[in-house]
C-alpha cells in the first residue's frame, strides 16, 4: 500500500468490503468541516454541484476533512476537464462527477482523472499531497492514478441504459445513484413512495457494478434509509446532509423543550461541564 492509500479511508474502505458511510456536506466553513468529519464517517462529499461552496472554499474544506483522517470527496458541477483537475489539485481522494449520460462521457471522465499514459490530467500543484502525508510531487504523480477514487453518477435514462458498458470501464471505481434524478429521468419522479420502476433500476446498477468488479453508492437523506441500503449490499453510501439536518436537529430540540417533561430532572446538560 502506497502513502496515498494509506491516508485515504475512502480506499482502505473499499479495499476491505462492507459499506464505506459518509456525510454530505453543503455549506461552506472549514470549522463545519471538521465537524462532519469528526463524527465518525468514511468520507465526506463536499457538494460543489447543488451545495454553497465554491472553489476557495473546496481547497479548504478537502484539507481540513483530511487533517481529520477521514477522505474528502468533491462533487463538481459537471462533466468538465478542468472542474475535475481542480477537485483533484485540491487534494481530494475521490470526485464524484453528475449526469453522465454516455460510455464516452464516462470514458472523457476517467481520462480526466487519470496522469499519463493513462489519461490526460495535467501535472504540477503543490497543495495536492498536503491532503495524505505531504509525500514529494513525484510520489503523488507515481502514485494517484491506482489510489484516487472515481465515482460516476447513475442518474440519467440513458446511462441506466449503458450501465453495464460504464461499470466496465477502467478507472471507473464507483457507480453512485442519485434517486432523485433517476426518478425524474425515467418518468418515476420521488413524490412520496419510491415506484418500483425505479426500485428495478437501483437493483439493475447494483448489479452492473458488482458484476464488473466495481463498487456501488447511493445517496441516502437519513440514518434509517441508509441502514436499510447497507442491509443490500451497498458499499458507498451518505448518511445525512449538513443543512437539512440542523433544520431537522433544532426542530426535534425545540419540540422535546416544548413537550410535557417526562421523567425526573436531574439537572445535567449533556455535552457541557457548566463551566
Amino acid at each position: 500500500m502506497n502513502t496515498l492509500q494509506d491516508r485515504s479511508t475512502i480506499y482502505k474502505a473499499f479495499k476491505k468490503g462492507g459499506p464505506a458511510l459518509g456525510g454530505w456536506q453543503m455549506l461552506p466553513g472549514t470549522n463545519h468541516s471538521r465537524a462532519i468529519a469528526r463524527s465518525g464517517v468514511d468520507w465526506v462529499c463536499i457538494d460543489c454541484e447543488h451545495g454553497n461552496i465554491d472553489d476557495g472554499a473546496m481547497h479548504e474544506a478537502v484539507i481540513a476533512i483530511a487533517r481529520e483522517g477521514v477522505s474528502p470527496i468533491v462533487r463538481i458541477p459537471a462533466n468538465e476537464a478542468w472542474m475535475v483537475k481542480r477537485a483533484l489539485d485540491a487534494g481530494a481522494h475521490g470526485i464524484i462527477v453528475p449526469l453522465i449520460y454516455t460510455v464516452d462521457d464516462a470514458k472523457r471522465l476517467v481520462s480526466s482523472a487519470k496522469f499519463p499514459p493513462e489519461g490526460s490530467r495535467g501535472f504540477g500543484s503543490p497543495f495536492s499531497p498536503h491532503a495524505f502525508s505531504g509525500e514529494a510531487l513525484t510520489d503523488y504523480l507515481q502514485n494517484a492514478n491506482s489510489s484516487l477514487q472515481t465515482i460516476v453518477q447513475i442518474e440519467t435514462k440513458s446511462a441506466l441504459e449503458s450501465v453495464r458498458e460504464i461499470a466496465a470501464i477502467p478507472g471507473v471505481d464507483c457507480l453512485l445513484i442519485g434517486p432523485f434524478d433517476l426518478g425524474n429521468n425515467i418518468g418515476r419522479p420521488i413524490l412520496g413512495e419510491m415506484h418500483q420502476e425505479l426500485k428495478d433500476a437501483i437493483e439493475k446498477i447494483k448489479d452492473a457494478a458488482h458484476a464488473e468488479g466495481k463498487k456501488v453508492g447511493i445517496y441516502c437523506t437519513d440514518g434509517q434509509q441508509a441502514q436499510g441500503y447497507v442491509q443490500r449490499g451497498f458499499d458507498f453510501i451518505s448518511v445525512c446532509t449538513d443543512f437539512p439536518a440542523i433544520t431537522a436537529t433544532f426542530a426535534g430540540a425545540i419540540k422535546t423543550a416544548k413537550s410535557e417533561p417526562s421523567g425526573q430532572d436531574t439537572g445535567r446538560v449533556t455535552g457541557y461541564d457548566g463551566r
